[in-house]
């Protein structure tokens, strides 16, 4: 991909970032949300594989980098207003959260109290060796 003219079509924030939400290509299952910078959407399109920005250590963040739980890229979308991505992977290992679970959205309201809904599938401290 030679090309980034694309990347001036998505309505950056006052950060320079845009909301990325991962879906899983085969369960249509919302895996996270995490933030993109043009670098991060320039390097996912070329590298196929989902990279974002982490604005608690304000750098790139290759996903899967450190627990090997990658996101194959399928296909990139943009919603109508321009300033949310939707990336559509293949999540290596099953694990998209970082407390071991299949997705980060895990807890659903249930008379007033946040109930956790999915167990964890490995724990974290096997994954990121802490």
């Amino acid at each position: 991909m030679n090309s980034t003219e694309f990347l001036a079509e998505v309505a950056w924030n006052e950060q320079g970032l845009a909301p990325a939400i991962a879906q899983d290509v085969h369960s249509g299952q919302v895996l996270m949300m995490a933030w993109m910078s043009p670098e991060s959407l320039r390097m996912t399109a070329e590298e196929g594989f989902a990279v974002y920005w982490s604005r608690s250590r304000q750098s790139l963040w290759k996903k899967g980098e450190q627990s090997g739980n990658q996101q194959v890229v399928h296909e990139i979308q943009i919603d109508c207003d321009g300033d949310t991505i939707l990336i559509i992977v293949e999540q290596i290992g099953g694990i998209a959260c970082h407390t071991g679970r299949e997705h980060c959205f895990y807890r659903s309201l249930k008379n007033d109290n946040w109930e956790i809904q999915t167990p964890v599938l490995k724990d974290p401290a096997e994954i990121y060796g802490e």
